[in-house]
């Protein structure tokens, strides 16, 4: 054994008829991204959508939230390389505008990976990306 039962909060078992409470779920759930990102395991996009949970729960709430204040400072400290020189389009300028508005909602992980996804599209980064070939 690797002596890791030692972090684990509960050692209780569940079955399929009695589902584990959602903060277990939560903590395996993290658990496998991290083990995804450390061991080098999975495929490579696999390694991306575990990075950004990991990135989205490291900066979210209890509750799994993110004020859209804090989603706006972790697109900007996070995601800088594909929003930089994004500022003077119509669509960029909509979706920062929504984050400074009605400040008290919250972003919760699902329309965080939307509003990645988006960014995303719209970006020039991405356009060159596309435009280079890769050869394995």
């Amino acid at each position: 054994m690797c002596g890791c039962r030692a972090s684990v909060p509960s050692t209780k078992q569940y079955s399929v008829n009695q589902p584990a409470p959602a903060s277990t779920k939560k903590i395996m759930a993290l658990f496998f991204a991290s083990l995804v990102i450390s061991l080098g395991k999975g495929s490579e996009l696999e390694k991306a959508f575990a990075t950004a949970a990991l990135v989205y729960n490291n900066s979210a709430d209890p509750e799994g939230k993110l004020s859209k204040a804090e989603t706006k400072s972790l697109l900007q400290t996070q995601f800088w390389g594909f929003i930089q020189g994004q500022e003077n389009k119509p669509k960029y300028q909509e979706i920062i505008s929504a984050l400074d508005e009605e400040s008290e909602n919250k972003i919760d992980f699902e329309d965080f990976m939307i509003l990645l996804v988006s960014l995303t599209l719209m970006s020039d980064l991405l356009q060159e990306i596309k435009n280079v070939k890769t050869t394995k």
